[in-house]
């Protein structure tokens, strides 16, 4: 197979999906209506709840739910072959992520853009809010921990990664001012952008300055930083500077990858890796299980995540300035991040197998397969960097893109910019779901300590949101100082894909109460039964072959307990679910209000 014909295969399946399933779902099923006013405006308090442009709104969505996950997922995944990559990214996608996300944020909305923890309480009972609740702390926390080390070893002793990204605080925030004294959004996105480009291009030249030699950092150095910029991102009102840098890291991201779709039309790659390997029914060396379930696990975000929820009843739903924009924003942005994973996929890909597992497995397993690398050594030479070992995923990417850029003749010679600019733009992915991921754990710590001491639960009370802020950044900066996250990155998976399934189960609940028929629940139960089949059996076989098992190399007891606690949540809110949908089925009220509506 070559490249076009999967980059055009998917976009166009992914178009239709958009133009008839998501207008069916914003007019048929989630009955939108404009004439109603959003959080935004029922709220507005020039911090959180802020009406927002559409576009905006759009680039700040997709900046923060596109991290690392359609990046890394797909890469990891490819040890599988191309194809069960590409099936899970656009049925997932399509079937589960786009209804997940339109449906978490319109649950929210209702709610005038409550937490999906309050959400759950008022719509399935307190016992099903507070496991919501605890469940989304867990996650939340792993999340920012896990992210931030990527982007730490990312920046380490890189001082035209640290200074382009630096930089972008600054601009955001002079972008953010200009917009909200003068409104003119185009000014500031052009400006801004520029800015923004012109930072890239002139990195590489601080290295070997005084500048470049204090932004070579070392990890424990970033490890500190990381938590105090994100403290700052989380207290600061919303409009100042984490919507204008999503918004202004937006362009970059989608940016990049239309180039790299322009890449792949000129270079037309052959796609490398075979449709299966002989990989899948478990023992790789990238992954230790079967393709099913962790073909569902592995890739997350890019098909269906449930990191997204937290943004969807975080930041965004405080900020739509109209019902319909659920549409574009909360089913559009899942799809666009669809189109990210399947570049990664490409990427990955059109490698050589035996280069894809040299890069992705310790040079001792690598010896163990047989294989032989190709460009591996040609690659490493032009980028200056030995790729051999580099585990992960993110160099990967990285020698994925530059390889077909590279390719196309007038940039032959300029590998070695493209890598370090792709592991820059990696970064970037990460840190602008940092900002989100970390205002969202702030309003769940709102939430649970609202209950004891009620002024907390205030999001315009400024000390609750310090407080609060800073108890987000010390939980999870202690586990990225620490490195502790490391031995749990793993239970990621499992517990991301447990909160998507919690998020479908909620949109099950609001749908039956608001929908004209009832088999419109069919939207979100259909992928919440495969999904918590797959997150149920992937945390059973974490738990018992590896977690449990002395013999495994990746042996936790802190980690097993972790996956049970959390699948016991889960069966837990499964449980209330069932029950109030059983109430409410026949329910001559609820009946009633579907039949008036």
């Amino acid at each position: 197979m070559n490249a076009i014909t999967m980059v055009i295969g998917s976009i166009c399946i992914l178009m239709i999906a958009y133009r008839l399933y998501g207008t069916f779902m914003a007019v048929k099923v989630l009955k939108l209506d404009d004439s109603k006013k959003t959080p935004a405006h029922e709220l507005e308090d020039g911090k959180d709840y802020v009406p927002t442009n559409r576009w905006v709104t759009f680039g700040h969505h997709f900046a923060a739910i596109a991290a690392a996950g359609p990046l890394v997922g797909p890469i990891l995944a490819a040890q599988f072959g191309y194809l069960p990559g590409l099936l899970w990214l656009l049925i997932g996608a399509v079937i589960g992520g786009a209804v997940h996300d339109a449906v978490v944020l319109f649950a929210s909305m209702r709610q005038k853009g409550e937490s999906l923890a309050e959400v759950a309480k008022k719509e399935l009972g307190p016992v099903a809010g507070f496991c919501t609740g605890l469940a989304m702390l867990f996650i939340i926390t792993i999340t920012m921990a896990g992210l931030s080390m990527v982007v730490l070893h990312a920046l380490e002793h890189n001082p035209w990664g640290t200074f382009a990204v630096g930089i972008t605080i600054p601009i955001a925030m002079g972008v953010g001012l200009y917009h909200k004294k003068t409104g003119n959004l185009k000014g500031a996105s052009i400006v801004g952008f520029l800015l923004i480009m012109a930072a890239v291009f002139c990195g590489p030249y601080i290295q070997g300055t005084m500048l470049g030699d204090w932004l070579t950092l070392d990890v424990k150095t970033l490890s500190l930083i990381l938590p105090i910029y994100a403290f700052f991102a989380a207290a600061l009102p919303v409009w100042l500077l984490l919507a204008p840098r999503d918004y202004l890291s937006s362009f970059m991201k989608i940016g990049v990858f239309v180039a790299l779709i322009a890449g792949v039309f000129i270079v037309n790659p052959t796609i490398e890796m075979p449709a299966l390997t002989q990989f899948i029914d478990g023992g790789g060396p990238v992954l230790s299980g079967p393709v099913w379930p962790f073909i569902s696990i592995t890739i997350a975000c890019g098909a269906i995540s449930g990191f997204h929820a937290f943004v969807g009843s975080g930041t965004t739903p405080k900020m739509l300035d109209r019902w319909s924009d659920i549409k574009p924003v909360g089913f559009g942005a899942m799809l666009v991040e669809c189109v990210v994973g399947i570049m990664a996929l490409v990427a990955a890909t059109a490698l050589h197998p035996g280069d894809y597992f040299a890069i992705n497995s310790t040079p001792e397993v690598f010896r163990t397969l047989g294989m032989e690398t190709v460009n591996l050594a040609q690659l490493s030479q032009d980028i200056g960097l030995d790729l051999e070992g580099r585990t992960g995923g993110a160099v990967t990417l990285a020698v994925g893109m530059t390889y077909i850029f590279t390719n196309v003749p007038w940039f032959h010679n300029l590998a070695s910019f493209f890598f370090q600019f792709v592991i820059m733009f990696e970064a970037l992915f990460i840190l602008t779901a940092i900002d989100s991921g970390t205002r969202v754990a702030r309003y769940l710590i709102q939430d649970f300590g609202g209950a004891f001491y009620k002024p907390l639960k205030r999001v315009d009370w400024i000390p609750g949101n310090i407080f609060a802020s800073a108890l987000a950044c010390l939980l999870w900066g202690y586990l990225l100082f620490s490195g502790d996250i490391g031995s749990v990155w793993a239970l990621f998976g499992v517990s991301n894909q447990l909160m998507a399934s919690i998020g479908l189960i909620i949109g099950a609940t609001i749908i039956l109460k608001v929908a004209d028929k009832r088999r419109y629940m069919l939207t979100c139960l259909i992928p919440l039964s495969y999904l918590y089949v797959t997150v149920n059996y992937a945390g059973y076989w974490m738990v018992k072959n590896v977690y449990l098992n002395a013999d495994a190399a990746g042996y936790s007891i802190l980690n097993g307990m972790l996956s049970i606690i959390m699948l016991i949540l889960g069966v837990v809110i499964m449980i209330a679910a069932i029950k109030n949908w059983l109430h409410n089925w026949n329910n001559p009220a609820v009946k009633m209000r579907r039949e008036t509506a």
